[in-house]
């Protein structure tokens, strides 16, 4: 690791789902497409629970609904980028 990476901190914002279903197929599979682009770890919470947001299944298992609030973080040499993108695609998808 180099030293700029180890100085920087997990980058996290929270979101209010919008989707009248809430995370179900669709929204979990473009969320594993999107979060794939980056190479920082990129990771779900709701409700007490969390997921790797590479991993459809796990995503799934959150069982996220309308009007829950899901906070999304990630760590790793590109976290500003991938949050910044992520919150961009949750705005606009889900």
């Amino acid at each position: 690791m180099n030293k700029e990476f180890t100085k920087k901190k997990m980058k996290s914002f929270e979101y209010v789902i919008r989707d009248e279903i809430g995370i179900h197929a669709r929204p979990a599979g473009q969320i594993v497409k999107e979060a794939k682009k980056y190479q920082s770890i990129i990771t779900i919470r709701c409700n007490g629970k969390e997921a790797g947001a590479t991993k459809l299944m796990a995503l799934l298992g959150l069982a996220v609904k309308n009007g829950m609030k899901v906070k999304v973080s990630a760590e790793g040499e590109d976290e500003d980028i991938a949050a910044a993108g992520l919150q961009k695609f949750f705005e606009q998808n889900v």
